[in-house]
């Protein structure tokens, strides 16, 4: 994840348009892909494509994830026992946190990197602010990187970002103009 930067992070309304993004994606050249288990059919999803699991809530949703090959668990807050149920499993943990209190419990709890969220929220002041408390912790912002402002959050100190739909030219995907969509995630990598 460190080594890509920018982790997509799927959040769609069928899994049809998700099969089309991960194809899109691929083809860009993203090796790490998240699916949220808010995707119909994320398990499916994830099972086929060896993607990591987004938005989950418990340690139930924590099991059938790594059941289904999840190589890794992201959580937008601290679920207590995740990242040990993860690591258990071989697996890594990303749990969520905006205030200090928060990010400091996730990483007391085990995770391997927090994920601030709301990033947009805060924005790269908040999580330099962050960084510069917690300079061992790796921090990955979500929600609300786009392509304008990654670059931003990179410079304020995060170790990879987490790149909801605004990684996939929508119009473009749901008129299934893959080379629109690939051209446009591919502009995160560069």
């Amino acid at each position: 994840m460190i080594a890509q930067r920018v982790v997509p992070v799927l959040r769609f309304s069928s899994a049809e348009l998700t099969e089309r993004a991960l194809g899109c994606l691929r083809e860009a050249g993203f090796g790490i892909v998240e699916i949220t288990m808010t995707t119909p059919n994320a398990l499916e999803l994830i099972r086929k494509h060896r993607a990591g699991a987004g938005t989950v809530l418990d340690l139930a949703s924590a099991a059938e994830c790594i059941d289904a090959g999840a190589p890794f668990l992201v959580s937008p807050c601290l679920v207590p026992g995740m990242a040990k149920l993860a690591h258990a499993a071989g697996r890594l943990a990303l749990a969520g946190g905006f205030t200090p209190g928060e990010i400091l419990a996730a990483h007391r709890d085990g995770a391997d990197v927090v994920k601030v969220f709301p990033a947009s929220s805060g924005g790269p002041a908040h999580l330099r602010a962050m960084r510069a408390v917690f300079p061992d912790i790796p921090l990955c912002p979500t929600g609300g990187v786009s392509l304008a402002n990654y670059r931003d959050y990179l410079a304020a100190g995060a170790a990879f970002v987490g790149v909801g739909n605004d990684i996939v030219d929508q119009k473009a995907l749901a008129a299934d103009e893959r080379a629109a969509v690939v051209a446009h995630a591919r502009k995160f990598l560069q």
